[in-house]
C-alpha cells in the first residue's frame, strides 16, 4: 500500500498516542497552575516568573524561547501529514481542512460578535484547537471512539496549527527591524540551500535555526515563527523519492527526539507559566465580560458549529465521506472536542493584549471555561453514541 511505503507503520498510533498522554500531563499542569494563582504561594510564582536570566525575564524565555521549540515540532508535523501523511493528497485533505476552515472563521465571527471596538484585536484567540488537550480527552474514552474519528481530529488539529501560525504572522506582528529582517533571509535562503544540496546532518540547521531565532526575535516578527520556518528546512526524503524509514530522515528523526520533550517538558512548563488565573480576586464583572464571553462561547459554540457544520456540508455535497465506522453523533462530539483551544489560544493571548494583565486574565478566563465545557461535552456525547465498529466493547444485555 501506498501508506506504508512512505510512512512506518506505527507512525500514526505513536504520534496519536504520545499526543494523548502529553494531553493528560497538560491537564494537571494547567489545574496545578490555577491552585497555585489561587493560593497565598500567589507572589511568589508570579515574582519567579518575571525574575530576569539575562537578557529576558522568565516568562519570556519559556514564552518566547521553549515555545520556539514547540513550534519547531507543529512544523515538523505539518510538513511530514502535507508530504507522506494524512494530509499528502486532496481527497485526505478534503474533510478535516474544510471542518478547520470553519472551525477557524466562525469562532472568530462568535469573538467579534461580542466585542467590535477595542478589544477586537483578540479575535484569533477562539480559532485554534489544541491538539495534545484534545486527543489527551480522546484517549479517556479509549475504543468507544473509531480511530477514523481520532486521526480526523488530528489532522484537523495539524491544520488548524498551520492557520494559527498564518494567523500570527500576518496580524500579531510588532515594529518591524529591516536589518534584523535581511539577516533572517539570508539565514532562510542558507537553510534552503543546504536542503536543495541534500544536506543531512541536523547539526547544522539546528545551529543555524539558533542564528535565525535570535535574528527574528530581534525583528519584531514573533520569534517563535523561526522555529516554524527551521522545521520546513529540515529535508524529509533521504534519498529520491522514497523515505527509508525513521533512521534514514532527518525530519523524522528530530520530529521523533522532540515529541517526549515538548509534549511531557515545554507545553506543561508553558500552561504552568499561563493558565494561572486569580479568578478568585476577579469581579462579576469581569467574569461576564465581552472578552470572557467572546473567547469561552467562540470555543463551546463556535467551533461546534464551524467544525460540524462545515464537515456535515462536506459530506452531503459528496466532497468528502464520513470517517470510517463513525456516525453524526460521533462527529458531532468530536467537533465538541475541537473547541478545547488551550496552547494556541493561551499563546494568541499573549500577543493580542500584550501588557494588559486584565485583559490577559479575562480571554484566559474564557479559554478554561470554553475548553473545560467543550471537553466534557464532547466526552457526554462521544460517551452515549452508537458504537458499531470492529474491537468496540460489547454492550451488556437488557
Amino acid at each position: 500500500m501506498a501508506q506504508t511505503r512512505y510512512v512506518p507503520p506505527s507512525a500514526l498510533r505513536r504520534f496519536l498516542d504520545n499526543q494523548s498522554s502529553a494531553g493528560l500531563v497538560l491537564m494537571g499542569a494547567a489545574a496545578l497552575a490555577l491552585l497555585i494563582a489561587n493560593s497565598p504561594f500567589r507572589p511568589d510564582y508570579e515574582g519567579l516568573l518575571q525574575r530576569h536570566v539575562g537578557p529576558l525575564s522568565v516568562e519570556h524565555w519559556i514564552n518566547d524561547g521553549l515555545m520556539a521549540v514547540f513550534f519547531v515540532l507543529v512544523g515538523l508535523e505539518i510538513k511530514r501529514e502535507a508530504v507522506v501523511g494524512q494530509l499528502s493528497t486532496w481527497s485526505r485533505r478534503a474533510l478535516p481542512g474544510i471542518a478547520a476552515a470553519g472551525g477557524m472563521a466562525v469562532p472568530a465571527l462568535v469573538y467579534l460578535a461580542f466585542n467590535p471596538g477595542l478589544t477586537a484585536h483578540g479575535w484569533a484567540i477562539p480559532a485554534a484547537t489544541d491538539i495534545a488537550f484534545a486527543l489527551g480527552v480522546i484517549s479517556l474514552l479509549g475504543k468507544r471512539v473509531p480511530a477514523s474519528l481520532r486521526v480526523f481530529l488530528a489532522a484537523l488539529a495539524i491544520i488548524d496549527d498551520l492557520g494559527a501560525v498564518l494567523i500570527i504572522a500576518l496580524f500579531y506582528t510588532a515594529g518591524l527591524s529591516l536589518p534584523d529582517l535581511a539577516g533572517a533571509a539570508v539565514v532562510i535562503a542558507v537553510l534552503a540551500g543546504m536542503n536543495r544540496l541534500g544536506v543531512r546532518r541536523l547539526t547544522p540547521y539546528l545551529l543555524l535555526g539558533l542564528v535565525l531565532w535570535l535574528l527574528v526575535l530581534r525583528s519584531g516578527v514573533h520569534a517563535t515563527l523561526a522555529g516554524v520556518i527551521l522545521a520546513f528546512a529540515i529535508p524529509l526524503r533521504p534519498s529520491g523519492d522514497r523515505l527509508d524509514g525513521e533512521q534514514g530522515s532527518p525530519l523524522l528523526r528530530l520530529e521523533l527526539a522532540l515529541h517526549r520533550p515538548v509534549g511531557f517538558l515545554i507545553v506543561p512548563v508553558f500552561g504552568l507559566a499561563n493558565a494561572g488565573v486569580p479568578f478568585l480576586n476577579l469581579s462579576a464583572e469581569t467574569l461576564a465580560s465581552s472578552v470572557t464571553l467572546g473567547v469561552g462561547l467562540g470555543l463551546l459554540l463556535g467551533k461546534f458549529v464551524g467544525v460540524f457544520g462545515f464537515a456535515t456540508l462536506a459530506i452531503r455535497l459528496g466532497i468528502a465521506d464520513m470517517p470510517a465506522y463513525a456516525g453524526r453523533l460521533q462527529l458531532a462530539g468530536t467537533a465538541l472536542l475541537c473547541g478545547i483551544g488551550f496552547t494556541m489560544s493561551l499563546f494568541i493571548t499573549l500577543l493580542a493584549f500584550p501588557g494588559d494583565p486584565l485583559l490577559q486574565a479575562q480571554a484566559k478566563l474564557g479559554i478554561l471555561a470554553g475548553s473545560f465545557l467543550a471537553g466534557l461535552l464532547g466526552c457526554v456525547v462521544l460517551r452515549l453514541a452508537p458504537q458499531d465498529w470492529p474491537g468496540t466493547p460489547s454492550r451488556p444485555g437488557p
